[in-house]
Order: structure tokens, then sequence, then C-alpha cells
């Protein structure tokens, strides 16, 4: 696939972001900074039988972090808990369908930092 249509897909997803929002009765949840840029991120997730339920998303920050929130939250609905503590780097790449550079990773990889951090809070909370 041609990078303009990678492109076209950050775009989309950072204008028009899946699972934005807060879930009001989330089990756990996790707020992560990128101090290098400023972006921020929290997640709300709602976790039944060891699974992802539902998972909801606020924050700022740049186009890549907040598509990739947007496509690492569709990605994980459904996924347990023990999937989620596999996932990384290329996870993320594969995810987005392109590498972001090494500039950019932290701001890719926000989300899913958030989303492991909330996971870990919930297994010591249970």
């Amino acid at each position: 696939m041609p990078y303009d249509i990678y492109a076209e897909k950050i775009i989309l997803n950072y204008e028009h972001p899946h699972n934005k929002g807060v879930l009001k009765d989330a089990d756990t949840r996790f707020k992560e900074y990128n101090q290098v840029c400023g972006d921020e991120i929290e997640v709300y997730i709602k976790i039944n039988n060891k699974k992802i339920k539902d998972i909801k998303f606020i924050g700022r920050g740049c186009a890549i972090s907040m598509a990739s929130a947007s496509m690492i939250t569709d990605f994980i609905k459904g996924k347990s808990i023990k999937e989620i503590e596999e996932y990384n780097v290329d996870t993320v790449k594969n995810i987005l369908g392109m590498d972001p550079g090494p500039v950019r990773m932290k701001c890719a990889t926000l989300s899913l930092r958030a989303i492991k951090e909330a996971v870990e809070k919930y297994k010591l909370e249970k």
C-alpha cells in the first residue's frame, strides 16, 4: 500500500476518532503524559471475564497520538488482558500500518502505554 494511504488513515482517525469519551462505569483508568511533546491521554476500560469489554479515551495531542489512540482502542476491544500485556511497538506499527519513525514513536505508543498501565492497575486492585 502506498504511504499516502496510511497518512489518510491517520488523518481520518485524528479528525473522526473512534471511542472518544469517558466510560462512567470503567473498571480501571489511567492517564499517560508525553513530557517531550505535551501529548496526554486518559483511557477508561471496562473489563469482563479478563477481556476488554469496552474502552474510551480522552486527551489532546498531535495527529499521530490521537489517531493511534482511536485505532488501538478499536483493535483491543474483545482482547484478553494476557494479549494486551504482550503488545509492543511492533503491534502499534502493525495497527497503524506504518512505522512513524523514532521521533514520533512515543506519540504513537502513548495510548498503548496508558492501556497497559490501566490493566496493571486493574490486576493489582482485583
